[in-house]
């Protein structure tokens, strides 16, 4: 988790604060091959130097950044589990609860995707 201190001590109010602290641990122990790192001023997670997932904050949601491939392909179980999603990013309401489930999907599906994958971003 110290690669992600700085960004996480930024984080003024204590339910944002916490809710990224869970998240983040959670990748990295549910997922402990994956690399934490900052990039973009935003914690993410690599594998073999391509782009699993992001996250970043604002006001309203936790915002999840998996790529747009993985938008799509999960778009109706983004909005079944009642969350709001764009082009390139899932938001999830401060208020609501994670689901892990599909999390650990969407994860699951980019490294399997992108395993032989030779660039950060998908082509």
């Amino acid at each position: 988790m110290n690669v992600f201190e700085e960004y996480i001590s930024g984080i003024e109010n204590p339910q944002h604060y916490a809710r990224t602290v869970e998240v983040l641990e959670w990748v990295m122990k549910k997922f402990p091959q994956l690399v934490p790192k900052i990039a973009w001023k935003q914690p993410m997670f690599t594998d073999h130097g391509t782009f699993i997932i992001g996250f970043s904050i604002s006001k309203n949601h936790l915002a999840v950044a998996p790529e747009l491939a993985v938008i799509n392909h999960f778009s109706i179980e983004i909005v079944q589990s009642g969350y709001d999603h764009t082009k390139q990013l899932v938001r999830i309401p401060w208020n609501s609860p994670i689901d892990y489930l599909l999390l650990e999907k969407m994860i699951e599906f980019n490294i399997v995707d992108k395993a032989d994958c030779p660039t950060f971003w998908r082509k």
